[in-house]
């Protein structure tokens, strides 16, 4: 569900100031702390390096224009940033049982030394002691393969491999949806494994968000708010989301906001268990306007799909509401290491073959990430024939063609059964990298259509793909072991095998036009195809020869160490410093 790009002329007035509320904040040194201490008393071991692991992510100020809310409104809000942090509980504990003990203990002894407090700092980033931007490397104790983080995060037994989960489920086939849920945790009870519901494991939070959202629909005025607040409220008591779904699809205010267990990229294991979240946006309804034409081409960017007819998904509802947003807060999933630009829910396919989906952009996040890495990176990676083209209309353009790329494709297909199946349960824990290389491809690839059809004039061929070109290492730089960073590692691998991207002096690189226009199609074939047919061995062949970090992009990412990987935002709206 991450990422997005669009806009039209009214952004490029926007790059002319930098907007109110996105003010970098001051960073820890990225200096060589001494050496973790010898642990003698209940002081907790910290990587040295960790000050400058930080200051990848500098502390940047998120806020948002309070005209667009009235003070009803805004007491709305409140309610629902209540909610949100009873949501964000929730999710330390879905990345890792031993996170509640560890986040105080460090809290405890932050005040004892500058690594101390990186170290704290760091764990709240990445919620967790596992560094998000290096592989889940440990960087607090216990280090290397003894504090490796489990795949299955929490949602699992510690313990459990794939392949005992697996025979596990084929010999006990009555018990193969609940353990394979979304919205199940899964643990032993003997020599068997039992499904526990979300919302018994995690009643005592859940009641505390459901009582604030309650409070919020009590005080809204939007029709379509309450509807959604109060389906909302059911759904987290019942784990049955759909209707809640339908109810937010329909939200038509200036508050948008969506909460629930969503993404499956924790689940490293399978992808099958979904993470809580929260977004709270204000609603810019002038620019959301300018861009709804796009959505209502969903069934034609379908239909031109570079793949046979057959695996086409004409089926899918056709309503696309696009909303360009400020985020005002953000909880669980959606705050953790590198922070969303964008989403496309739900992710239910039942919801989006009987409604469509929902592309959401988060306007002030975005020009945060653009300026503080986006730009910069491709000025370090690009030809300098190609730097003056680079584009944040070209950026914010291929986040929404992202998102709206999301919605188009297979989704539910034939399974080796015969029965209609997500293609998520049968590509595993490969689907989530799959998934989002898709989006990015084919959202270039919808990106020609529209300028095709002139209904995206705002920037030309030559800034699309230096910008798409440029801006690669940027998500690359999010880990390689992340959907989205391994998702372009696919992309650059494959254009330069093919020729599309090749280098020049200085450890720059430029673009052969013509021949990316013909590997976007080529490259979108494939990843298509894949989830058309649900064929794991093929998904997984393809991450296994492209989905790496290269010697080459090693390189490139050592000549960016000085640029922010991303941003760790402070939302004055809630009363952050």
């Amino acid at each position: 569900m991450r990422k997005l790009a669009f806009l039209l002329p009214f952004l490029l007035a926007c790059r002319t100031a930098t907007p109110p509320g996105t003010e970098t904040m001051s960073t820890p040194p990225a200096t060589t702390s001494p050496a973790a201490p010898v642990v003698a008393d209940n002081t907790l071991a910290i990587k040295p390096d960790t000050p400058a692991r930080l200051a990848q992510l500098p502390r940047t100020v998120i806020d948002y224009d309070r005209s667009l809310l009235g003070e009803n409104e805004r007491q709305v809000v409140a309610k629902l940033i209540e909610a949100s942090r009873a949501i964000d509980e929730i999710y330390w504990r879905q990345v890792a049982e031993e996170n509640l003990v560890l986040r105080d203990r460090l809290a405890a002894q932050a005040a004892k030394s500058p690594l101390d407090r990186a170290g704290y700092d760091y764990f709240i980033a990445n919620k967790g002691r596992w560094d998000r931007l290096d592989n889940d490397e440990p960087f607090i104790e216990p280090f290397g393969p003894a504090g490796a983080k489990p795949p299955g995060a929490a949602f699992y037994p510690p313990d459990l491999t794939k392949e005992e989960f697996e025979h596990y489920v084929a010999a006990n086939p009555k018990q193969k949806d609940v353990l394979q849920g979304l919205f199940t945790v899964v643990r032993r009870d003997g020599a068997k494994l039992v499904a526990i519901p979300y919302s018994r494991h995690y009643a005592e939070h859940l009641e505390i968000a459901a009582a604030r959202l309650r409070e919020a629909s009590a005080l809204t005025t939007n029709a379509s708010l309450r509807n959604y607040l109060d389906k909302l409220v059911v759904a987290l008591q019942s784990d049955e989301y759909r209707d809640s779904d339908i109810a937010w699809m329909d939200l038509n205010g200036p508050i948008e906001v969506v909460i629930g267990p969503y993404e499956v990229y924790e689940d490293e294991l399978f992808n099958f268990k979904a993470a809580y979240e929260a977004f709270i946006t204000v609603v810019d309804r002038a620019e959301s306007e300018k861009l709804a034409v796009y959505g209502q081409h969903l069934p034609q960017m379908e239909r031109n799909l570079p793949i046979p007819d057959e695996h086409k998904n004409p089926n899918r509802g056709t309503e696309s509401p696009i909303r360009v947003v400020q985020e005002i807060y953000t909880a669980g999933d959606a705050r953790r290491g590198v922070q969303t630009a964008a989403f496309n829910l739900p992710n239910d396919e039942f919801v989006r073959e009987k409604k469509g989906s929902k592309k959401v952009l988060l306007k002030n996040v975005m020009d945060a990430k653009y300026r503080q890495s986006g730009h910069p990176i491709g000025l370090r990676v690009l030809d300098p024939s190609l730097t003056k083209h680079l584009s944040f209309d070209a950026f914010f353009n291929h986040v929404l063609f992202h998102e709206l790329s999301h919605g188009v494709g297979p989704g539910l297909i034939t399974g080796p059964d015969g029965q209609r199946v997500d293609v998520r349960l049968l590509l595993k824990n490969t689907y989530s990298t799959i998934e989002e290389a898709k989006a990015d491809v084919v959202g270039v690839w919808n990106i020609l259509y529209a300028r095709d059809r002139r209904l995206l004039t705002s920037f030309d061929e030559t800034q699309l793909f230096a910008t798409y070109a440029g801006l690669m290492f940027r998500s690359m730089r999010f880990g390689v072991d992340q959907a989205h960073g391994r998702g372009n590692a696919i992309q650059w691998n494959w254009m330069r095998e093919k020729g599309a991207i090749t280098p020049t002096s200085g450890g720059r690189y430029t673009i052969d036009i013509p021949k990316m226009k013909q590997e976007i199609r080529a490259l979108a074939v494939e990843l298509l195809m894949i989830e058309a047919t649900g064929d794991l061995p093929r998904s997984q062949r393809l991450l296994d020869r492209y989905g790496v970090a290269t010697d080459e992009i090693t390189a490139v990412n050592a000549t960016l160490k000085d640029i922010p990987v991303d941003i760790t935002p402070v939302f004055p709206a809630a009363g952050e410093r």
